[in-house]
C-alpha cells in the first residue's frame, strides 16, 4: 500500500479519513483501475460507494472517454431496457425517436451501476450478455450492436440473499464480482467520526459564514458510541441541523442528545443476551397444543374404527357369519396398531368386554397432563366460553366436552 499515493487520492477527492478498511478499499480501487476487470463495490446505503467508480475511471486508460453513473433503483421497470441499451423508433408508444442508450453513448467509457441489485431479471439477463460478449440488441430492434464499457457496479442489498430468492441472476453476480470491494460502515470507522465532523461543521461555518461548532468531551464520546444507520449522510445532516439551528456554538453531550435519535437501537450495536434470560413458555405451549391435536386425531380415528367393526359384527350376526376378519385397533397413546383376533359370534359378552377396554383411554401421567394444562389455558384465554376454545383447540364441541368430563372440569 502506496501511503504518499493515497493521501494524494484523498485530497483530490477530499476524502476524509484514516480507518484501515478505508485504505484498504481505497488501495484495491487503485490496483484494479489499470485493468478492465469488473468491480462491484458493497456496503451500507450512506458510506460513500459513489466515489470509488469515479476514482477507479479516472485512474484507468478510459478517463478521457465518458463516464455515467446510474441509479438502477430510480429508473421505471418499464423504461430502464430502454434508458441502458436504447430503442428504436416506434419502439413504444412515446419513442418518436430512436436513443443510442448509455451502453452506445458510454462506448470505450465506464459505466457505474448503483444499486444493481434492484435490476428487473429480464435487464439482468441483457447486461449479462454484454458483460460476457460486448454485444446488445437495442428494445424494438433486430441489430446486433457492439460496445466496449467498463461494468462498476454497486450494492446495498445482501446478494447472496438476493440470489437464493431468485430476485438476482448467480451467473451475473459472479461475472459482476470479479473484484469485491467493500466500503466500511460509518460505525466502524472509529476517530473518523470525528474528522468528518469538523470538515462538516468548516463547510457549514464557511458557506454560510457562521461561527463552527465544536464538540465537548462528553459529546464525543456520544458521538463514537453512536450506530449511525445513516452513517456519512446522517452524520453530514446531523452536523448541519447543529451548524443552523443550535444556539451554542460548543455542543455539550445535552444539547447532542437533543439532535441525536433516541431509539435504543441506534444507540448502540446489538448485544448477545444471556441464555439464561430466553423463556421456552411460548415453545412449550405450542408443543402442548400439536399433541394435544394429535391425541385428539387419534382417539377420533379409534373410535370410528370401533364404530365400523360393531356395523360389521352386526351385519356379519344377520347374515350367519360365525367370525369375522381380523380389523386393526389403534392405540391413541402409544401410536401404534394392534390386531384384534377373530372372536365367535355367540360370545356377545366377550366381545363387549374386549370393547369396552378399547374404548377405555389408558394414558401416560406426562400426556394426560399436558391435555389438562392445554384445555385450562384454552378456556382461560377464551372467558370460559367452550366453543371458542375448542375451535383455538382445532376439535369439535363434542370432544371437548368429553375432555371437560374426563379431567372433572365440566363444572368450568
Amino acid at each position: 500500500m502506496d501511503t504518499n499515493r493515497l493521501q494524494e487520492v484523498k485530497r483530490r477527492y477530499n476524502i476524509v479519513g484514516n480507518c484501515d478498511a478505508l485504505n484498504r478499499a481505497l488501495d484495491v480501487a487503485l490496483q484494479v483501475a489499470p485493468t478492465d476487470l469488473s468491480v462491484l463495490i458493497v456496503g451500507e446505503s450512506g458510506v460513500g460507494k459513489e466515489i470509488i467508480p469515479r476514482i477507479i475511471h479516472d485512474h484507468s486508460p478510459r478517463r478521457r472517454e465518458k463516464y455515467f453513473a446510474i441509479n438502477c433503483g430510480s429508473i421505471p421497470e418499464g423504461t430502464i431496457d430502454s434508458e441502458l441499451f436504447g430503442h428504436e423508433k416506434g419502439a413504444y408508444t412515446g419513442a418518436i425517436g430512436e436513443s443510442e442508450g448509455y451502453f452506445g453513448v458510454a462506448n470505450k467509457g465506464t459505466i457505474f451501476l448503483d444499486e444493481v441489485g434492484e435490476l428487473p431479471l429480464a435487464t439482468q439477463a441483457r447486461l449479462l450478455r454484454v458483460l460476457e460478449t460486448g454485444e446488445y440488441i437495442q428494445v424494438g430492434g433486430t441489430q446486433i450492436r457492439k460496445t466496449d464499457v467498463r461494468i462498476v457496479a454497486a450494492t446495498n442489498v445482501n446478494m447472496q440473499k438476493a440470489i437464493s430468492e431468485g430476485r438476482f441472476r448467480e451467473d451475473l453476480y459472479y461475472r459482476l464480482n470479479t473484484i469485491p470491494l467493500q466500503m466500511p460502515a460509518l460505525r466502524d470507522r472509529g476517530e473518523d467520526i470525528l474528522l468528518l465532523f469538523r470538515l462538516f461543521a468548516m463547510q457549514m461555518a464557511e458557506k454560510y459564514h457562521l461561527p463552527r461548532i465544536t464538540l465537548s468531551d462528553e459529546a464525543k464520546q456520544l458521538m463514537l458510541q453512536y450506530k449511525w444507520p445513516g452513517n456519512v449522510r446522517q452524520l453530514k445532516n446531523l452536523t448541519e441541523q447543529m451548524s443552523v439551528l443550535s444556539e451554542k456554538r460548543e455542543i455539550d453531550l445535552q444539547t447532542l442528545s437533543q439532535f441525536i435519535p433516541q431509539d435504543p437501537e441506534s444507540m448502540q450495536l446489538a448485544t448477545i443476551g444471556q441464555s439464561e434470560s430466553h423463556s421456552y413458555e411460548n415453545e412449550r405451549e405450542l408443543l402442548y397444543k400439536v399433541l394435544y391435536e394429535l391425541r385428539g386425531n387419534v382417539n377420533d380415528l379409534r373410535r370410528d374404527m370401533n364404530s365400523l367393526r360393531k356395523q360389521l359384527d352386526e351385519s356379519r350376526g344377520l347374515g350367519g357369519v360365525g367370525a369375522y376378519a381380523p380389523i386393526p385397533a389403534v392405540d391413541a397413546d402409544n401410536l401404534s396398531v394392534a390386531t384384534v383376533g377373530n372372536q365367535p359370534q355367540g360370545n356377545v359378552g366377550a366381545v363387549e368386554e374386549a370393547e369396552a377396554e378399547e374404548i377405555r383411554e389408558p394414558e401416560s401421567l406426562n400426556l394426560s397432563d399436558m391435555g389438562r394444562q392445554m384445555l385450562e389455558k384454552a378456556l382461560e384465554r377464551n372467558g370460559g366460553n367452550r366453543k371458542r376454545a375448542a375451535q383455538e383447540l382445532g376439535i369439535s364441541d363434542r370432544t371437548l366436552y368429553r375432555r371437560l368430563k374426563q379431567y372433572g372440569l365440566e363444572n368450568r
